[in-house]
């Protein structure tokens, strides 16, 4: 395991990490979430060989779960930055996950020489209404923070179900709730915009579920490559991680320049 300080208050970021090959790969999970979602694919036959980082953002999983810490995803994004730049990366595939690719999306636009690639995972690019309608972000920001802490967080387990409670369990619950919140909230301009703006290479992988996806034009207009996954929910590469696999390896093969 490695760690990193990132705050000035000595919070840690921890990650596992496979030797590879460069450019190194770091995988960011989403909400109440930890990189083990990640451990299967990281190793399969297509994607194995490379750096990898599989990274716990702050208040999640492994990492330091402070409570003076905002949990905005400018702030996860800065974390993550520091966390990175104190393991020498630059130019990272960033392979990220629903909130994690809100994540990598402010990452790549704050930090561009760190990032050379993104596959985004079903990421949530606009902000969201917080109603309790489901055992999401927005279900978790329908709480005010003191209500979350002091019980709203059994409600949302009990809805949350058997895989997402796994790993949500381990997160801080005012990092949970703060993320959600600033995830709902969204950023200005917005992930999407950011997105639309960045100029490395982009893959939007999309359950084949949830299409046709809203703003995919304009997407692919910008040069982001939208791909439909079958057989899958959001979790992707838990639900098919055969198709995952082929897919991020395709995206992120070398381009044949014209």
């Amino acid at each position: 395991m490695r760690n990193a300080v990132v705050t000035p208050g000595g919070d840690q970021i921890r990650w596992v990490e496979l030797p590879g090959r460069q450019p190194p790969r770091v995988y960011v999970h989403g909400l109440g979430a930890t990189s083990a979602y990640f451990a299967e694919v990281a190793v399969h036959p297509l994607l194995t060989g490379r750096r990898s980082l599989l990274i716990d953002l702050m208040g999640h999983g492994i990492s330091d779960r402070p409570t003076d810490f905002d949990y905005t995803l400018e702030s996860h994004a800065d974390a993550l930055a520091a966390a990175l730049a104190s393991a020498g990366v630059t130019g990272a595939e960033l392979v990220a996950h629903s909130m994690g690719g809100s994540v990598a999306i402010v990452l790549a636009a704050r930090h561009p020489h760190l990032v050379s690639h993104l596959v985004l995972i079903d990421p949530t690019l606009d902000p969201v209404p917080r109603t309790p309608v489901s055992s999401g972000s927005s279900d978790i920001a329908s709480y005010s923070e003191e209500e979350f802490v002091t019980g709203g967080w059994e409600e949302v387990r009990d809805r949350a179900g058997a895989r997402w409670w796994s790993t949500m369990r381990l997160a801080g619950r005012e990092a949970l709730y703060r993320s959600a919140v600033h995830l709902t909230r969204g950023t200005v301009p917005t992930m999407r915009e950011l997105l639309l703006d960045l100029k490395v290479p982009r893959t939007h992988l999309l359950p084949e579920a949830n299409a046709p996806f809203s703003g995919t034009v304009a997407l692919t207009e910008a040069g982001v490559v939208v791909v439909v996954i079958p057989d899958c929910g959001h979790n992707i590469m838990l639900d098919n991680p055969e198709a995952f696999a082929r897919a991020t390896a395709a995206a992120l093969a070398p381009r044949v320049e014209d």
